[in-house]
């Protein structure tokens, strides 16, 4: 289905196939974030987050990772939604539900325990994984519109975390390792000017 023609060029049938299968994902991803809404001031819909996440990898992989860009989409579906592993693997294949696993916290798990596995595992993750946890840390939004104070250091504390989890995940793909370091350092200036709003 993702078989490549050439100096990384998709052609044929194989660039239809992908065409279908993204947009596939799109609209699974879409209908099951349906109703969630990021954490920002402004409410934008979740799907906005994902579909952010799937740009920057494909972005940092000149869209040549068809399997990374659809699990971008997907990475949220088994940890906030009622999708399965199983459902996955089968409307995506086996590879796609494997990455969007690898990725999954436990929900079962108190979030505090969540986050601290995250900064331990990461570094061991496979380096598909830890792309595209760093393009899940560069979407920061929904954290750069505090509206009290309380809600503020909450946000000072995720882009603290954050900065963890990228470490674990660098030295796989130096446009991802940018784009992070952009993102978070405009993230914090942000904070430090709505500081006197409070």
């Amino acid at each position: 289905l993702w078989r490549r023609i050439g100096n990384g060029i998709w052609k044929g049938d194989a660039m239809s196939d992908l065409v279908v299968l993204i947009t596939k994902a799109f609209d699974f991803t879409a209908r099951k974030h349906v109703g969630q809404r990021r954490k920002g001031a402004d409410q934008e819909p979740y799907v906005n987050h994902v579909a952010e996440v799937a740009r920057l990898l494909a972005e940092a992989t000149n869209g040549q990772d068809p399997v990374l860009i659809v699990a971008g989409l997907l990475h949220d579906t088994v940890e906030d939604t009622d999708t399965t592993y199983e459902k996955l693997k089968a409307e995506f294949g086996q590879e796609v539900a494997n990455l969007v696993l690898e990725v999954t916290d436990d929900k079962s798990l108190p979030k505090d325990v969540r986050k601290r596995l995250q900064v331990e595992t990461v570094g061991k993750k496979s380096d598909r994984a830890k792309m595209l946890k760093l393009a899940d840390q560069q979407s920061v939004r929904d954290h750069q519109q505090p509206t009290d104070r309380l809600v503020l250091e909450a946000a000072e504390g995720y882009f603290e975390w954050a900065a963890q989890v990228a470490e674990g995940c660098r030295g796989v793909n130096g446009a991802l390792d940018e784009a992070f370091d952009a993102a978070h350092v405009a993230g914090i200036e942000v904070l430090v000017g709505s500081k006197s709003n409070f």
